[in-house]
């Protein structure tokens, strides 16, 4: 068996296809195949079964050969980082994401002092919705995602980093201003800037079922799944929307823009630092860690999980 056959392997079976893979490997398709079928010749067993012209479904051998190669990439991995510690090498890839919102109001000082700090480490910085921030973490993409805590499944590490809370959005002077308490009944009355009809936005499927327990009719005059663009258009007066924010953030003070809290909706939630469990971090990924908390919080092979 060689290095080459496991690399691979565990591409064509991660991306389920060979062309995928071997963009992914700088190979011909060709090359490819062969090294899978050399690999399955000296397993004695089929690791892959092609359904129809172009998917491919992992065997049962496939399934535990694929675990193996998973594990032994990862490994690694890990072997490299800890050469280069015991070299005293602060140097390796560091892989995160993030919504656009959080990279682009949240990152920028702590990117920027941890890359003074840190010049060696390859930094790849990925903006994804949260949905795909935990794919990723799960499937071992990245070494950090951050998404609100709320969404973190139990299984994943999550750190609580900044609190934050839900507040409506509307241009100033706005009349729902001169309400102590706003209700449903009262936003209905106004055109609507949502998030997409779609499973990833929570905040949208929750409304919705208020409205219609509660029978109120209401318009939504935009669909826009950026905090950004949605208060563009709010400053301008088309619509209300909703933000999930981090109160008292600099940046919110410069916009025109009334920030009315949703505290009866909404529970306070938390921006996270989510991780796998079986995470090991060399020490250049805790100082990624601790450069956003401001202080030490990770030690070098361990990690508290805050809930």
């Amino acid at each position: 068996m060689e290095w080459q056959q496991i690399i691979g392997f565990y591409h064509v079976a991660k991306l389920g296809s060979f062309t995928k893979a071997a963009e992914a490997t700088f190979r011909t398709q060709s090359a490819l195949s062969q090294q899978i079928k050399s690999l399955e010749e000296e397993l004695d067993c089929q690791l892959f079964e092609r359904i129809g012209k172009r998917k491919l479904r992992l065997t049962s051998a496939g399934e535990r050969f694929y675990r193996f190669s998973e594990a032994i990439l990862d490994e690694y991995d890990n072997l490299k980082e800890e050469l280069n510690e015991l070299k005293g090498l602060q140097k390796g890839h560091l892989r995160v994401a993030a919504p656009f919102t959080t990279l682009y109001h949240l990152f920028p000082h702590a990117i920027e002092t941890y890359t003074q700090k840190y010049p060696y480490v390859e930094l790849t910085i990925l903006d994804r919705s949260q949905q795909i921030v935990i794919e990723l973490v799960w499937n071992g993409d990245i070494d950090f995602g951050f998404a609100l805590q709320s969404e973190v499944p139990k299984d994943l590490t999550a750190l609580r980093w900044k609190k934050v809370e839900t507040v409506l959005l509307a241009p100033l002077g706005h009349p729902l201003v001169q309400f102590k308490r706003i209700t449903l009944k009262h936003i209905s009355k106004y055109p609507l800037i949502l998030p997409p009809r779609d499973l990833r936005y929570t905040c949208r499927r929750m409304l919705e079922k208020r409205f219609q327990k509660l029978g109120l009719d209401y318009q939504i005059v935009m669909e826009s799944s950026n905090v950004e663009l949605s208060s563009l258009y709010v400053e301008m007066g088309l619509g209300i929307s909703f933000a999930t924010v981090v109160k008292d953030l600099p940046a919110l003070k410069q916009r025109k823009l009334e920030f009315l809290p949703m505290d009866q909706l909404f529970k306070p939630d938390y921006i996270s630092v989510v991780m796998r469990k079986d995470k090991t971090l060399v020490s250049y990924k805790s100082a990624f860690i601790n450069t956003l908390f401001g202080e030490s919080v990770l030690s070098n092979q361990s990690i508290q999980r805050t809930r």
